[in-house]
């Protein structure tokens, strides 16, 4: 008996040695540079964990009413000012940044997202792709104001989206309360 359980031992001691020997290789061989694509396999497990990972946490949000002009408003300051260099605007042209980047950020005004889904990662950001977590210096409100903007910015065209910016004010600066 004390032979089996010295066995069971060594094997998993054996399979953890092992894993740890395998993520070392992978991780002094992996190119992490951002003009390397990924592999496709990689490509497909980070894409698959991604989808699931949002869904799973947007699945109980409770989307407002995203209807207010207001919002719209306040939302197209918002996009304007922090989002454009990353995912464009009706009317924009592939600019500077974007080429460099891996995944490139998706270009929102060319589709209709889900609010839940959209409000999720603008709050909480994607780790390893440049998408920043708005929610750490942005209200909900500030929140659901640009996915309200999302909604609507496909239907958009450039003048309508020059328009509505230019009628939303100039974006203001958050305090940052960097004490906590």
């Amino acid at each position: 008996m004390r032979a089996l359980h010295t066995g069971i031992l060594l094997g998993a001691g054996g399979l953890l040695l092992l894993a740890i020997l395998a993520a070392g290789i992978f991780a002094a061989s992996y190119d992490i540079a951002a003009d390397s694509p990924h592999a496709g396999l990689t490509t497909a497990l980070i894409g698959y964990t991604r989808e699931h990972s949002i869904a799973a946490r947007a699945r109980d949000i409770h989307v407002p009413n995203l209807n207010d002009p207001k919002m719209l408003r306040e939302g197209a300051e918002h996009y304007d000012a922090m989002c454009t260099g990353c995912h464009l605007a009706p009317g924009m042209a592939e600019n500077e940044m974007r080429p460099g980047m891996n995944p490139k950020p998706p270009i929102l005004w060319q589709y209709t997202g889900d609010p839940a889904r959209q409000f999720w990662i603008i709050k909480h950001g994607i780790k390893m792709t440049g998408m920043p977590a708005w929610g750490t210096t942005h209200t909900d409100e500030e929140i659901w104001n640009m996915v309200a903007l999302l909604q609507k910015l496909p239907h958009l065209t450039p003048a309508q989206y020059r328009a509505l910016v230019a009628s939303s004010g100039s974006h203001h600066e958050h305090d940052m309360d960097m004490s906590h």
